[in-house]
């Protein structure tokens, strides 16, 4: 009986031995877990990538401090309100009437894809894009801003501008927002206009 004692003892010390191991490996192992966890990647919100909004086929009028001032019509008007910085998003093209104080067009706006960054007021104006002002002018480039709250049109690109009786180009270009004050840098040359005012050709934009 003594023998079987003493057995035991030896039995309950190696277990208690085995106990304290398995909690000291168990006591380490546990704040690492929480460690990774911590550290891991805010998890992505599809939604955030996705529009709040999307029209098809819209013809709308706009506003300005109460008064009318633009029309837009586009095949598809996306707008991104979670993006950092929201905009909206016209990729099928865009057709912008721009009117005086009186409901006038004084200017008229196309571009293959444009972006407008409502907290800047901001326009970004790309791939073919053709302007026509109150004088019949025309303005051709590949890439416009149009900073509304500056009351800025501005471009670093190759500009083409057709008056009644020249053509203008050169690369870069500034000018209020009727393009009736403007300056084109850099200029390319000066051409007598020798074709119809309203056949320009696209492929007459430089990239």
């Amino acid at each position: 009986m003594a023998e079987d004692s003493q057995t035991n003892k030896l039995f309950i010390i190696k277990l208690s031995i085995t106990v304290a191991i398995w909690a000291t490996v168990m006591l380490l192992l546990f704040p690492s877990c929480s460690n990774e966890k911590e550290n891991l990647a805010p998890a992505i919100h599809e939604k955030d990538s996705l529009p709040t909004l999307k029209n098809i086929g819209t013809s709308s009028l706009i506003s300005d401090s109460g008064l009318i001032r633009y029309r837009i019509i586009t095949e598809e008007w996306l707008i991104y309100d979670k993006k950092n910085p929201p905009y909206w998003a016209f990729e099928k093209g865009l057709f912008i009437e721009k009117f005086d104080e009186k409901f006038h067009v004084d200017a008229s706006i196309m571009a293959d894809t444009a972006y407008y960054y409502n907290i800047k007021k901001l326009w970004e104006l790309r791939g073919h894009v053709s302007i026509r002002n109150l004088k019949g002018e025309r303005f051709n480039t590949e890439l416009l801003f149009w900073d509304q709250n500056m009351g800025e049109v501005y471009s670093s690109k190759y500009m083409r501008i057709q008056q009644k009786d020249k053509i203008l180009t050169g690369i870069g270009f500034k000018s209020n927002q009727q393009f009736t004050d403007y300056i084109i840098y850099n200029s390319t040359g000066i051409l007598p206009v020798v074709e119809h005012k309203d056949s320009i050709p696209r492929d007459s934009i430089k990239k």
